[in-house]
Formats: structure tokens, C-alpha cells, sequence
């Protein structure tokens, strides 16, 4: 007996609603375009409107010392990330993408992160200015956690959901339809059983038409084959086979996706890029 087929529906939103969204993603991606955006700056006006907008003309030595405090966190400059202090980071390149993964982070964290909506399209912004590659209809939903940004490489049709971290240290390739399910972790770097300061970094790899499924891990260097799955909870500790599901801990073949089943072409998704 074959499941039921729910294709994503769509939502309206009040007319009014849905042109105030469209008006101030379309401002903040002109912003981004100009090439003499001060993408600091930016981020800093961006998330002084959402979190503390009365006191964006503010005189900060009339605040008091944790409200001066607060408020410096909505500027980048002021912020240290963790994948500031890896040793092998490229810090020309990490500078251009670091406003806008606070950005992201800090979004998530206001009342606008958990509208879907608005979401998805503002992180969709984003990623194309943070990504090595971004492909059409991008889809990310809340905590989505990234390290570098600068060496994740996504394809068409991507699908990632929330609270996932894709440790792109040492580079993560994504590739076209790949669906990353909640609370999965995929990594690019492993430290040595002795010395955890010995890192090694080697390129993960999601095929064409992948699916990792709720809390599975991804280990550096792992090559998961195009059209394979692996399952809740598994950890691939080495490339998987094409079309086949994996499970458990460490992840093992158990079962080939059937031959005579494809994809179904649905309705268009509400979600994709317009």
C-alpha cells in the first residue's frame, strides 16, 4: 500500500502583508548588490530595527552598561564566531561573509525567524552572497548552523531543515534535489584520536537527490551516492552506495530504493524562487 502523496501547499498571506515583505526583501537585496554596500553596516542597522528600534538614535553612553552591551551584538564588528579562531581560516574571505551568517543567526533568533514565508526568502538572500555556489530554489529553514559559509557548494533544489549544521571547514558539496532533515549534522573536519589540535579536512560530498533524515550524522570526507538515503539517527562513516537507504550506527546498506518508482512532478512549490 503506497503512502499518501502531499505535495507542499500554498499559504496565503493578506495582500498587504505579503507587498510589506516583498518591499523590504527587495531593499535589503538591492542594498546588497550596490558594490560599495558596507555589509557591516548593514547588518548593524538591520538588526538594530528588528531587536532595539527605539534606540537606534540613541546616544549609547545614556544607556545602561547592559543595554551599551546588547546593542554592540547587533553590529559584527564586535562579534567573535568560532570559525574565527581555526587556524586555516581565510580571513579575506570569512570578512565578506561574516556580517551576513550574524545576520542569518541573529534573524533566526527575532520574531521574524519561525515565519516561513518571509524566512526562506531572506536566508535565500543570503546564501548567495555566502556560498561558494547557490543554486535556484534554495531552501533553508530555521538554526540552520554554518562554519565558514564560504566553502559550502549547494545545487538546485535544496532543501534544508531546521537546526541543522553543516560544518563546511573543509568543503561540503550538495547536490541538485539533496534534502537535509532536522537536527542532522554534516562535518568536514576530524581531529586526530590524540592531539585534537591535528585537523584534518577533507571535502564532504551529498549527491544528486540525497536524503540524510532527522539527527543522522555525516562524518568528514563521506561520499553519500546520489539518490541514497540515510536513515534517522545513522552515522556514515564511509560513502554509501547509489539508490540505497542506510541505517544505524555505523550506517550499513539495508535496502535498494525500488527501480520502478520516480518522483512524481507535483504542483509548483510555493517556496521556490519567484
Amino acid at each position: 500500500m503506497r503512502m499518501p502523496y502531499y505535495p507542499l501547499r500554498d499559504v496565503p498571506l493578506p495582500e498587504t502583508t505579503r507587498g510589506a515583505y516583498d518591499e523590504w526583501l527587495e531593499a535589503v537585496d538591492r542594498e546588497l548588490e550596490r558594490e560599495d554596500c558596507d555589509r557591516n553596516e548593514l547588518c548593524r542597522k538591520i538588526l538594530t530595527d528588528i531587536f532595539y528600534p527605539d534606540l537606534a538614535g540613541r546616544d549609547p553612553a545614556s544607556l545602561a552598561p547592559s543595554t551599551r552591551i546588547a546593542l554592540l551584538q547587533m553590529d559584527p564588528r564586535n562579534v567573535t564566531l568560532e570559525p574565527e579562531y581555526y587556524h586555516e581560516i581565510d580571513t579575506e574571505r570569512y570578512a565578506r561573509v561574516k556580517p551576513l551568517i550574524w545576520l542569518w543567526e541573529m534573524f533566526d533568533k527575532s520574531p521574524l525567524g519561525e515565519n516561513v514565508h518571509l524566512g526562506v526568502r531572506f536566508r535565500r538572500i543570503l546564501a548567495r552572497r555566502i556560498f561558494k555556489r547557490c543554486g535556484r530554489n534554495f531552501k533553508a529553514f530555521h538554526f540552520v548552523k554554518l562554519s565558514f559559509g564560504y566553502n559550502l557548494e549547494v545545487g538546485d533544489d535544496v532543501v534544508v531543515h531546521r537546526h541543522v549544521l553543516l560544518d563546511d571547514r573543509g568543503g561540503i558539496r550538495i547536490g541538485n534535489k539533496a534534502s537535509i532533515s532536522d537536527f542532522a549534522n554534516v562535518y568536514s573536519h576530524t581531529h586526530d584520536i590524540v592531539d585534537p589540535k591535528i585537523v584534518e579536512t577533507p571535502a564532504t560530498v551529498l549527491g544528486d537527490g540525497v536524503r540524510i533524515t532527522y539527527h543522522a550524522t555525516i562524518l568528514a570526507g563521506v561520499h553519500v551516492a546520489d539518490d541514497s538515503m540515510v536513515g534517522a539517527g545513522a552515522l556514515a562513516t564511509r560513502d554509501t552506495r547509489p539508490s540505497t537507504v542506510h541505517v544505524g550506527i555505523p550506517a550499513k546498506p539495508v535496502k535498494e530504493k525500488p527501480a520502478d518508482r520516480q518522483r512524481r512532478q507535483g504542483p509548483p512549490d510555493p517556496l521556490a524562487d519567484e
